[in-house]
């Protein structure tokens, strides 16, 4: 069993390494982003949501550098707002609500999923896209909704859950690691 999840995830992760230029773009467009004083919003389910607030972690805090914090939100981490928006709203409005409270036209919302059909996630992209942000998602296997919503998506195809989780943790680590690396450029170019 361990050697063959050691298998799936090499395999995986030697295909997702043709997803390398749009996470390359990405990192260019959240450095435009959060240097002009805009917001990342990242959402998702269970272990999806562990990882959107890995991410959010990693810009408001640091990653392979000191640098200065960004505007880094995960919408799941107010645990006061997020029970009350479920309580008051339900579970499909949980994401979206948050969007309209802290995105603002030109900020990004990143929305992990590993089935790509979390119907909060997508209602939360929607939302996102109906404001003015841009949507990137992180998903399973395409085609799938969350995809489909989104303004772009990198799609992990492997079939076990854990794999896409993994995966989508490298990826993460990815974009922060190009992010760090652009934004040190930039601060290097400043007198």
């Amino acid at each position: 069993m361990i050697e063959e999840h050691f298998t799936a995830l090499s395999e995986t992760a030697h295909r997702t390494r043709g997803a390398a230029p749009k996470v390359r773009a990405w990192a260019h467009q959240l450095v435009t982003v959060l240097e002009g004083g805009g917001r990342v919003l990242a959402c998702g389910n269970g272990g999806s949501a562990a990882e959107a607030q890995h991410l959010t972690g990693e810009l408001a805090g640091r990653f392979l550098r000191d640098r200065k914090p960004y505007a880094a939100i995960p919408l799941h981490a107010d645990t006061s707002a997020f029970t009350a928006i479920l309580n008051d709203y339900g579970e499909q409005e949980v994401f979206a609500r948050g969007v309209r409270a802290h995105g603002r036209p030109g900020d990004v919302l990143i929305a992990l999923s590993t089935s790509g059909r979390s119907h909060n996630v997508i209602a939360a992209a929607k939302t996102a896209r109906e404001i003015g942000l841009r949507a990137w998602a992180l998903t399973g296997p395409a085609p799938n909704s969350l995809a489909a919503t989104c303004d772009d998506a990198i799609s992990v195809e492997a079939a076990g859950v854990a794999t896409i989780q993994e995966v989508h943790l490298a990826l993460v680590h990815a974009l922060c690691a190009e992010f760090d690396a652009l934004t040190a450029e930039t601060a290097e170019a400043q007198p």
